[in-house]
């Protein structure tokens, strides 16, 4: 077969492959379909498709294959990471900085913690974790911050399912969960920090400010239409500007829709945006993912290191907002709900890892513990958070039947006390 038609079969296959298994075996309350195009992926990598079919493997998945596949990824992502960038609300964020700022830091500081820890216990009890490219403080932030990141798309998708997205609960979890996504890319960007470049990263940070200074007074003079166009050959020189000084190109993709106003854009637009980014090109970006899993090292552990880290994970970031719920005298269930809704990691989280696996700074070993510790528990998530939502909903409707029944004795003892004055 000639490279195009095995491009396409590898396209049908990434596809049709995960849909069949979403809706015949009607995974959605613990896992959506973007959570099982990303297992997917992996099942069509080499650890799996290709360790029980090889030639079939490397019959589709040829070099020429590939590299088509992951030109796609590269842009798919960057556009994703890039809308992003936009929706980020920091000015809802500031007018309740009080609230927000304490639980953020919490939120991310506490499972920042934990992961920082398990980090260390990896590089104590065997090698084979830390990249060749690494010093041991970027490996330990790095796998302290992917134990800390929310993603933030799934979130939403979430909270729509569980409908508290409108609700104040859900604006609120927005906030905590917009303000650690700045903090995540900044430390990202700490971390892949090259010294040796240090002034090539500074040239590119000062051009970028002044940079964005030009790109936000031009856009607030076009048309809807042409911020659109200006705002993709934006973000394909924004990307490109970080690689170039050493930081990698999806920090770029963050940094230039997070300069950008979401009210330059129709939010109709943007939210059609990003499903059609999740829904024609994202598959292939988890399918790259899935080609970099290795199943055959350390004998099995990477499965304990995935359980390792998912422990840190959820076990921080509930511990950490039961830490604000206390302080901060939030109502009962509301730490938990909202501790369990913001460890939802799939799809951010794997692009963090794969930045720290294309920068050398963890293996393919980690990448793969720390992709099966993203799946894990964006699906513990719904089945997790959905009966506490049912119970205080329950316990909501008892209290106001409480209540009425309570004005209905009181509105019925006046009506005697009136006759038989």
């Amino acid at each position: 077969m000639h490279t195009p038609e095995l491009f396409l079969l590898a396209m049908m296959m990434i596809f049709a492959i995960p849909y069949v298994i979403w809706r015949v075996g009607r995974t959605d309350y613990f896992a959506p379909l973007v959570v099982v195009q990303i297992v997917t992926g992996v099942l069509l990598g080499p650890g799996v498709l290709g360790a029980f079919f090889p030639g079939y493997y490397r019959f589709v998945f040829n070099p020429q294959v590939i590299g088509a596949l992951n030109g796609m990824a590269w842009w798919a992502v960057m556009m994703f990471v890039w809308s992003a960038g936009i929706e980020l609300d920091l000015k809802q964020a500031w007018r309740h900085r009080g609230e927000t700022i304490s639980t953020a830091s919490l939120a991310l500081g506490t499972p920042l913690v934990f992961g920082s820890i398990a980090a260390m216990i990896l590089l104590t009890h065997g090698g084979g974790w830390i990249g060749l490219s690494a010093k041991p403080w970027q490996f330990v932030l790095g796998i302290g911050m992917s134990c800390s990141v929310t993603a933030l798309p799934i979130l939403i998708l979430f909270m729509e399912k569980l409908e508290i997205l409108r609700s104040d609960l859900g604006q609120r979890i927005l906030r905590y969960a917009s303000l650690d996504d700045v903090a995540i890319w900044g430390v990202l960007a700490l971390i892949l920090m090259d010294w040796t470049r240090m002034g090539a990263q500074l040239v590119f940070i000062a051009g970028f400010i002044l940079a964005t200074i030009g790109i936000r007074r031009l856009m607030s003079r076009l048309s809807v239409r042409d911020r659109w166009y200006i705002g993709l050959i934006w973000l394909a020189a924004c990307g490109l500007a970080a690689d170039a000084a050493g930081l990698h190109f999806m920090v770029g993709a963050y940094l230039s829709g997070a300069v950008m106003d979401a009210s330059w854009f129709d939010q109709a637009h943007l939210d059609s945006f990003r499903q059609s980014i999740l829904l024609a090109v994202m598959p292939v970006f988890f399918l790259s993912t899935g080609l970099k899993t290795a199943w055959n090292v350390h004998n099995g552990s990477v499965f304990l290191a995935a359980l390792l880290m998912l422990v840190a994970s959820t076990v921080g970031k509930v511990a950490g907002l039961q830490i604000a719920g206390r302080i901060l005298r939030w109502k009962k269930g509301d730490a938990y709900v909202i501790g369990w809704l913001l460890q939802t990691k799939a799809l951010i989280m794997i692009i963090f890892a794969d930045i720290l696996l294309d920068k050398g700074i963890i293996t393919n070993e980690a990448f793969t513990a720390l992709l099966l510790m993203a799946v894990v528990s964006t699906m513990l998530t719904v089945p997790a958070v959905a009966p506490q939502l049912q119970r205080g909903q329950a316990g909501l409707i008892r209290s106001e039947g409480a209540l009425s029944h309570d004005s209905s004795v009181q509105s019925q003892a006046s009506i005697h006390s009136n006759v038989g004055s």
